[in-house]
This record gives C-alpha cells, sequence and structure tokens, in this order.
C-alpha cells in the first residue's frame, strides 16, 4: 500500500474512534449501560 493509503486507513480510524467515543460518552448509553450492570448484579446476588 502506498502512504496515502496508510493515510486514509488513519484518517477513518480516528473518525470512527470519535465516533464510538461520541456515543459511548452521552448520557442515555451511560445510563442503559449503568441500568444493565446493575440489574446483572443484582440477579446474580
Amino acid at each position: 500500500m502506498s502512504t496515502a493509503e496508510y493515510a486514509l486507513g488513519t484518517v477513518a480510524a480516528c473518525a470512527f474512534a470519535a465516533v464510538l467515543y461520541v456515543i459511548l460518552t452521552s448520557s442515555q448509553v451511560r445510563d442503559t449501560l449503568t441500568s444493565m450492570l446493575t440489574d446483572a448484579l443484582q440477579v446474580g446476588g
């Protein structure tokens, strides 16, 4: 692969990481994950 392809792949990976960061740090997702974890711990004991 050429340098341009590596650069494009790096930019795409960074963009994907930024989208995941925004999604996972949103309050709605955080509340949902917290609720799921709390429910799972209550079922176990």
